[in-house]
């Protein structure tokens, strides 16, 4: 098979012509058996079907027979963080680099690794030479402009976006992106644009259409609110998010069942860690002011921020050996009753100082975090747990509003606004029995309001809890450069602001289904 028929397959599998791809790489298997490449090529397609285990073990086939390592290596390396093992992805990775790549495929792929595993400013200059390298791809200015998004260089993503989209004018994800960096007006927004990329969608089918329609239709939504037209904003809004939620097995029976299995482990009788570490988790449902909290103490001179980990999770399913492919799922919070929390809280530890490298105290700003805050204070002693609460109407508009990862199923509640209620409501009651059973001193709610309202009083309270003296860097916390990978990668670049309280009240005849759900379960004040 000659380098020709290869470039052949590699096209084959860009345009997902996967049988024919993989009819190919099996003939230049019979001619050859001991030529890497069409191994390599086996292992893209098996992780383009999301088997990572049989694509990795391909890639080592790959390279033993010779295939281009850093190639080979860097795409390992994407199937290693997909299966969520980050160390030995960061070290297939790291391997890939010390190859000196120089196509553009891998130099790309280099940089998504590195941002799969929180390391945004690692990942920015890899996808500065992936531009470089093949500068007519608009996905890899797609994925430049996130990083540079993330890293707080603004005017930069906003380029970017817009030099992907001249590229490729359909690039949905693109259009919401620029408009996440962007703040409208009547007399400059992107309407007329959206409109008309919203109107292509409809009469040009594809297999990724409800994603397509959900993005364009939160562009379009957040264009609206942008120029005050909230209402027409809510129709988008459920227009994108019906029909994405058309394409889904979604139940809240799901995360009712979790709700119930996280309750239970209060009432788990274990024996505590002896690892002394003392790090502080920050959990609470999304747009509650998580990441607002994660800067105001990550700006101490003492604490760093590990970002959103889910280390203590996989650690736990680790050590159970639950066979779900879910990190977070029922049977492992049920099975821990079994867990040894000593050797628990010592993998965290040593997991997250091994692959982040991270010393003395950091913060693990992980939302989900909060169905594990017993085991955690469990398997670490000297662990804190900071829980984010905000009115529940703005809970759930927030939740509404915000675009999360299609993949990412844990936040399919947000699609509907009676589910997102009831989810909020699951919420409650879970917080409030872990409000019961654990120590105040080493668990505490925040809310919101509380911090916009008097934000060193709160700050000074934060500081308290986690065992820190005052310092006015954490009052700065707009300041800190730090990357930001969440939904308010923009936000908390800014100083304190109070236009987001009470903004449901701008859409309260659209949010009724929510405020009969949380009103019957006694959330709303009179």
């Amino acid at each position: 098979m000659s380098s020709g028929d290869f470039s052949l397959v590699r096209d084959l599998l860009a345009r997902r012509a996967y049988k024919d791809a993989h009819a190919l790489c099996m003939k230049a298997i019979r001619s050859d058996p001991n030529r890497g490449e069409p191994y390599f090529l086996l292992g893209i397609l098996a992780a383009d079907h999301e088997n990572h285990a049989k694509a990795i073990e391909l890639y080592d086939r790959a390279i033993g027979l010779g295939a281009a390592p850093s190639e080979a290596l860097a795409q390992k390396a994407r199937s290693l963080i997909a299966l969520n093992h980050r160390d030995q992805a960061l070290a297939a990775v790291e391997q890939a680099a010390h190859h000196n790549p120089s196509d553009a495929a891998s130099l790309d792929t280099i940089g998504v690794v590195y941002s799969r595993a929180g390391l945004h400013e690692r990942a920015l200059p890899w996808y500065e030479k992936a531009v470089e390298t093949a500068p007519g791809s608009a996905r890899l200015r797609y994925n430049l402009a996130v990083a540079l998004q993330f890293v707080g260089k603004m005017d930069l993503a906003r380029q970017a976006y817009e030099a992907c989209l001249e590229r490729d004018p359909s690039e949905t994800r693109a259009l919401t992106g620029l408009v996440q960096v962007s703040r409208q007006t009547e007399d400059d927004n992107y309407l007329d644009r959206l409109m008309a990329a919203q109107g292509v969608l409809a009469r040009r089918p594809s297999e990724k259409q409800a994603d397509e329609t959900l993005h364009i239709c939160h562009a379009i939504a957040k264009t609206l609110e942008d120029l005050g037209r909230h209402k027409e904003a809510m129709s988008w809004l459920a227009r994108g998010k019906a029909a994405k939620l058309s394409t889904l097995n979604y139940s809240f029976d799901s995360d009712s069942a979790l709700f119930e299995a996280a309750i239970s482990t209060a009432e788990f009788d274990l024996a505590d860690g002896r690892n002394q570490a003392a790090p502080v988790f920050i959990v609470g449902l999304p747009r509650t002011g998580t990441t607002l909290v994660d800067r105001i103490l990550s700006s101490h001179p003492v604490m760093t921020s590990a970002g959103e980990l889910t280390d203590f999770a996989l650690c736990l399913k680790r050590q159970l050996n639950t066979p779900s492919r879910y990190v977070l799922d029922r049977e492992t919070l049920l099975g821990a009753q079994q867990a040894d929390m000593d050797a628990l809280g010592r993998a965290y530890i040593a997991h997250v100082g091994k692959t982040l490298g991270m010393e003395g105290r950091f913060i693990d700003k992980m939302p989900l975090n909060a169905f594990y805050a017993p085991l955690i204070l469990k398997a670490l002693p000297n662990a804190r747990v900071i829980c984010l609460r905000r009115h529940p109407l703005d809970t759930v508009l927030s939740n509404y509003r915000q675009l999360f990862a299609t993949s990412f199923s844990y936040y399919n509640y947000a699609l509907n606004l009676e589910t997102a209620a009831r989810y909020y409501v699951g919420f409650d009651r879970m917080m409030a029995r872990f409000r019961d059973a654990l120590p105040e001193d080493r668990f505490t709610e925040v809310h919101y309001e509380s911090i916009i309202a008097d934000q060193e009083g709160e700050t000074r309270r934060l500081l308290d809890f986690c065992g820190l003296d005052f310092d006015p860097a954490c009052l700065a916390f707009h300041e800190n450069a730090a990357p930001v990978a969440t939904a308010s990668s923009v936000q908390v670049r800014r100083p304190l602001y109070s236009t987001s309280l009470n903004r449901w009240r701008k859409v309260e005849d659209e949010l009724a289904p929510a405020i009969a759900i949380l009103d019957k379960a006694g959330l709303l004040e009179d």
